[in-house]
């Protein structure tokens, strides 16, 4: 069962809650410890469904569509660090689902560290799925401007889309079948021909303000238990990742071999083991602590 959630962001945004596996006592209470998913730029909820019922048994576990992407509302801006943030604090309290574990991957990885940093009365863990702590500079985003305008729009079909992002895409080193898989989710059908659900100057303007700065300090003021998660052939290095890891104050690592980027969409079955064992050995005890 897929039920869909309407939270009200930053500036009353609409944003597209999921939950891939509502399940309610009698009384309309649920009390799995709560965990909120959030996809990287370009993203949407639907990258989270195999890793939400995974752990629906066991969690409460929620999808969020951020702003301007998948069904949540694409307004002209802001596309702030700020906004995000407030959105997804705005999600965790509207759901009730504090104290939450942010699993974010890329950019909603970047958001997870942060609020777990700002708001630790809000946040039990953190999994940071292959995002930089480093700045990327303004080269990072000139190529992306050019990658976008590389893409062939529109798609005549969705097998188009896969064959393009799959094998085609000079931008992709080395190419991955399963990134053609990806990228036919985050597409709709129009009247000329399959085109991204998301506006991809909207996606620069997401990206513009981290790619500048770099964010170690956050790191820092991270006082849950964290996860640091990267594919082996991903965009965060490894040593990169080890010392987010050294600077988390409770910092965790783990590589995930034969993946790149989409560690979740690449090695699902690693990647579920991964975060379960992290959420027993890390969160869950931290709560019987707690409640003991």
């Amino acid at each position: 069962m897929i039920r869909r959630i309407e939270v009200t962001g930053a500036g009353s945004v609409r944003l597209a809650a999921w939950d891939y596996a509502a399940e309610s006592k009698e009384d309309g209470s649920d009390d799995r410890p709560g965990v909120l998913l959030l996809h990287g730029l370009m993203g949407r909820a639907s990258h989270w469904a195999g890793t939400a019922r995974r752990l629906a048994p066991r969690y409460r576990a929620i999808a969020l569509d951020q702003r301007g992407h998948g069904r949540s509302d694409k307004p002209e801006g802001p596309y702030s660090r700020e906004a995000y943030l407030a959105d997804a604090e705005a999600a965790v309290e509207q759901l009730g689902l504090a104290p939450v574990t942010l699993v974010g991957h890329s950019m909603g990885a970047l958001t997870a560290w942060q609020l777990a940093a700002r708001r630790p009365d809000l946040v039990r863990a953190v999994v940071v799925c292959d995002m930089r702590a480093a700045a990327l500079g303004e080269a990072s985003q000139r190529d992306w401007e050019s990658w976008f305008a590389s893409w062939p729009l529109p798609f005549a079909s969705l097998a188009d889309v896969r064959k393009w992002f799959g094998e085609d895409d000079p931008w992709a080193d080395p190419p991955r079948p399963t990134r053609g898989d990806f990228y036919t989710e985050i597409m709709e059908e129009r009247g000329d021909g399959w085109r991204p659900v998301f506006a991809r100057r909207h996606m620069l303007r997401s990206r513009a303000p981290w790619i500048l700065d770099a964010h170690w300090e956050e790191l820092t003021q991270v006082r849950c238990p964290a996860l640091v998660v990267r594919g082996l052939e991903g965009e965060l290095g490894r040593a990169e990742a080890q010392e987010m890891v050294r600077v988390l104050p409770r910092g965790s690592y783990a590589e995930i071999p034969d993946a790149g980027h989409l560690v979740h969409w690449e090695q699902p079955t690693a990647w579920y083991e991964t975060v379960e064992r992290f959420l027993e050995e890390s969160a869950i005890p931290r709560q019987r602590t707690e409640t003991s």
